[in-house]
This record gives structure tokens, sequence and C-alpha cells, in this order.
């Protein structure tokens, strides 16, 4: 049987043998040149490319509304539901973009957006899924007669 009491000891003396540094090595600072050179790359880089991304995607999140062809069923259907995927991945797209420059209301604007198309497309195939009421605009068909 073994004497924990004994094994404890030897594991104290071997830890009081070694330095505090070898056990736990301090992080070396980055210096406050490096850490300006990194903020000034973000800012410079996050505003324009963040700002130009958004407002594409949110045109075409906002531009769904104006949907100009018939979306009962058919081609017309297949159509728009391709339309609110790429609102979804322009959403993706965004929200890449936004975490990797640190823009958090850019962020936040960007996962709307794939939940707005999420939303849009939901609108369309729950009714034809069976989840969602059936209505003259939302038929439960897929493909015209």
């Amino acid at each position: 049987m073994t004497n924990w009491d004994e094994e404890l000891k030897k594991i104290d003396r071997q830890l009081e043998s070694v330095s505090d540094e070898a056990l736990l090595p301090s992080k070396q600072a980055a210096t406050p040149e490096a850490k300006a050179q990194v903020l000034a790359k973000q800012a410079a880089t996050s505003t324009l490319g963040v700002t130009l991304r958004l407002l594409l995607a949110v045109t075409l999140g906002v531009g769904m509304l104006f949907w100009p062809y018939s979306a009962r069923c058919g081609v017309g259907l297949f159509g728009y539901l391709a339309a609110t995927g790429v609102v979804s991945l322009a959403g993706v797209w965004t929200a890449v973009w936004t975490w990797r420059h640190r823009s958090p209301k850019g962020h936040v604007l960007s996962l709307l957006l794939i939940v707005w198309g999420m939303v849009l497309a939901g609108v369309e195939v729950l009714p034809r899924t069976g989840y969602a009421m059936p209505t003259p605009d939302h038929p439960t068909v897929w493909m015209c007669e």
C-alpha cells in the first residue's frame, strides 16, 4: 500500500528545486509600437471593406422585398429560393469579414441578414412541407400545372 504523505513530500521537494520561471514562464508583452500597428491596420481595412460589403448585402436583402416575379410555383419559386440562398450567403460572407475585422455592429447586422434569408425561404418552403398553413400565395405545390 502506498504512503501518500511520503509521495506528496517527494513531489513538494521536486517542485521546490525548480525555479518559478521554469514552472510558469511569463509571456512577453507586445511592444506599444506593435500594438499601434495592429490597431492602425484594423482601422484602415475594416472601415471601407466592411461598409461596402454590408451595403451590398443589405441592399440585396432589402431588394428581396420587391421581388418582381411570381414565386407561387415552378421556375419562379426556385429562382426566388435561390435568391434567398444568396441573401443568406451574403450574410455569411459579411459575418466572416466583420468578425475578422472586429466590427461588432456590422457583425450583428450580417447575422440578421442570415436570419432574414432563412425567414424569406421559410415563408415559401414551410407551407409546401406541411409545417405552415397554405394560402393562395403560398400553396402546397412545388411545380405549376
